[in-house]
């Protein structure tokens, strides 16, 4: 079966929206199963490695420098304590190692560190995920020969929407680095928040972002606004209908990127902790087959093991049994023959 298309249109993602919701669930349920196993979920630990002090202005960041939200910054935590993170992350069941650095971009005096706790966490059998910030080609290569296997840069919302969450660098700044991460030969995590007060038009602009790239993300995160006090967003938001997404809207787009993108993980993110099991299960009904465990996303409050195990109990769901993950295909133009193009020019 090979039903993956990259020339979505914006109407055609708007009337997957517009469906009628069993019919909805019912197309993504069957674009998940051919697949994935319906019953397997993976499991994730995500590990703030460096927090706080971030010079982004993105509105629902407690990390940024422009937020007055307690967070103090950090310097990058000792390799020896990441490393220790992810063998407890281990014993806890998880498959997919993932950790986030408050950065703008990494520093190049950062990376041997950073390939340091790449090559550890590799070694303890785990997958491997980053997400630093921006990436020049150089620190992609970099971390791919380590052997990262995915790297995280979320695209956040529509294109349209994006200057009113950020405005300390632009779309094309998200979109170039997952280039460079694909040039890499890395495999791709991008998605983005929902509930930061944009409208269905935007949800639909974020999805077909995703949707009509050269190859679709390996690995597509939808969270739901957490908002912090202290954020642009979250003083904005607080106080009004707008706060919390609707809960039917947030599972119609788990169910979008679903069938639009069938081969992804779709990962059931922040915001998840203030889910009702109701609204996680049509998640997972809906194609969604990969969270974050623990009690805790950087900085954002998260479910807890123990919540989560009775919850899969009782929906007969199990944790995805792991694989060596796949590397990515580098794309045909990867800097490799463009350097060797350029040599001969």
């Amino acid at each position: 079966m090979n039903d993956i298309r990259t020339d979505w249109t914006r109407e055609e993602i708007a009337v997957l929206f517009d469906l009628p919701f069993t019919e909805l669930l019912f197309q993504a349920a069957t674009a998940h199963r051919a697949y994935h196993k319906p019953d397997e979920v993976q499991l994730c630990t995500l590990l703030s490695i460096k927090t706080g002090g971030c010079p982004e202005d993105c509105g629902y960041c407690s990390q940024s420098v422009h937020a007055d939200s307690g967070v103090e910054a950090t310097k990058l935590m000792d390799v020896r304590q990441v490393l220790q993170g992810a063998a407890q992350a281990k014993d806890a069941g998880s498959q997919r190692f993932c950790m986030g650095a408050a950065w703008r971009n990494p520093k190049d005096r950062d990376m041997p560190a950073i390939v340091e706790i790449v090559k550890g966490v590799r070694d303890m059998g785990m997958e491997t995920c980053m997400t630093l910030g921006m990436l020049t080609p150089k620190q992609a290569d970099m971390l791919a020969e380590a052997g990262l296997d995915y790297y995280n840069h979320n695209i956040d919302s529509s294109p349209e929407y994006y200057e009113k969450a950020i405005s300390t660098r632009k779309m094309e700044d998200r979109l170039d680095t997952l280039q460079n991460v694909r040039d890499s030969g890395i495999n791709v995590c991008s998605g983005g928040i929902i509930g930061m007060g944009e409208t269905r038009e935007d949800r639909v602009g974020f999805v077909h972002t995703l949707a009509t790239l050269e190859q679709h993300p390996e690995s597509v995160p939808v969270n739901a606004l957490v908002p912090v006090k202290g954020t642009i967003l979250g003083d904005m938001l607080a106080d009004t209908p707008m706060a919390k997404i609707d809960d039917i809207e947030f599972v119609r787009t788990v169910a979008v990127a679903r069938i639009t993108m069938p081969k992804s993980m779709v990962r059931l993110s922040a915001g998840r902790e203030s889910m009702s099991e109701a609204t996680q299960a049509l998640c997972f009904m809906a194609g969604a087959n990969s969270i974050f465990t623990g009690d805790k996303l950087l900085t954002a409050p998260n479910a807890g093991d123990d919540s989560d195990a009775a919850l899969f109990e009782r929906l007969g769901l199990k944790a995805l049994e792991g694989e060596e993950p796949m590397r990515a295909e580098k794309s045909p133009d990867s800097r490799q023959n463009n350097i060797h193009q350029e040599a001969l020019v």
